[in-house]
């Protein structure tokens, strides 16, 4: 049977009271009409609440649990008006989770039609795939930014939209890197800051080195974007990212791009869940993208 919660406010407001007398008087109830709510939501719980010393009343262990969760309850239930019958119940919110390992001028890049609109406030989380899958379950978040597609079976009601591809270079600084050399030999000579291994664009890299029969030195393992930019900024060694996590530093000429690609890809996913009732600002974000047509 669930949980009535009238009965709980009224243990509620006794609790907070003190005393049966005083709270029947506000609440415009009769001292045995409350006397019996109560004993009905002791009946439900199975625990006694109160225990009576003197003309006092005293919330049992049992009694002080209840209060602490009725608390929580009741308190967001009050943010929940204040939230509803404020100024900001005219704006959307859209909340975005987003790998870690993914570039922020992406994201950037695939929110800014939201990002301009004053009626929107985005947002914006990060975090591992499961985390970030689990906010998508627990409808704490309206949609996860990933570089490879979920889990596909009967039990996950996840849908995967393909929403933008990117070409993946190897860069590094003028002292480390000659654009003219081949793949091969920038393999064999200069360590690498590459992502970690349970990123697509890693697993590519570690496919194409095992193809050219090259085992490379790898400088660091890193699972974040700003991290990388930094590291081969500071030359750590040659990097293994997309041109538009660096695209100020390549355009000053701090850092230089290899001419032979390595023929990796990055593919873009946002990963939604089936809902009855989905958040309007996704699906229009999602008609909005169009290919790689924002990762310029």
């Amino acid at each position: 049977m669930p949980l009535n919660y009238h009965h709980l406010r009224y243990f509620w407001a006794v609790a907070h009271e003190g005393n049966l007398t005083r709270t029947a008087q506000r609440l415009n109830l009769s001292q045995s009409a409350l006397s019996v709510q109560i004993k009905q939501l002791e009946d439900r719980l199975g625990h006694g609440l109160f225990e009576r010393r003197g003309r006092q009343l005293h919330l049992t262990e049992a009694g002080r649990i209840a209060l602490d969760h009725a608390d929580a309850i009741f308190s967001t239930g009050q943010e929940l008006v204040a939230t509803l019958t404020g100024p900001v119940q005219n704006r959307k919110a859209l909340r975005v989770g987003a790998l870690a390992t993914l570039s922020r001028n992406f994201q950037i890049g695939f929110l800014r039609p939201i990002l301009s609109r004053l009626d929107v406030e985005v947002i914006l989380r990060s975090g591992s795939p499961t985390e970030l899958l689990e906010g998508l379950g627990s409808l704490n978040l309206d949609m996860v930014l990933m570089n490879r597609p979920p889990p596909d079976d009967s039990l996950t009601p996840y849908e995967t939209h393909q929403i933008g591809q990117q070409d993946v270079s190897i860069v590094g600084t003028p002292d480390r890197i000659d654009p003219d050399s081949p793949i091969r030999e920038l393999l064999l000579d200069q360590p690498f800051i590459l992502p970690t291994t349970d990123s697509s664009v890693r697993t590519a890299f570690d496919a194409m080195a095992s193809r050219l029969s090259v085992r490379p030195q790898i400088a660091a393992e890193v699972d974040d974007m700003a991290m990388m930019r930094l590291m081969v900024r500071e030359d750590v060694g040659l990097a293994l990212v997309a041109p538009i996590v660096v695209k100020d530093e390549l355009s000053s000429g701090r850092l230089k791009e290899a001419k032979e690609h390595p023929l990796i890809k990055e593919t873009f996913f946002a990963v939604t869940l089936r809902r009855r009732f989905p958040n309007p600002l996704v699906q229009d974000l999602l008609e909005r993208s169009t290919g790689a047509a924002f990762l310029s």
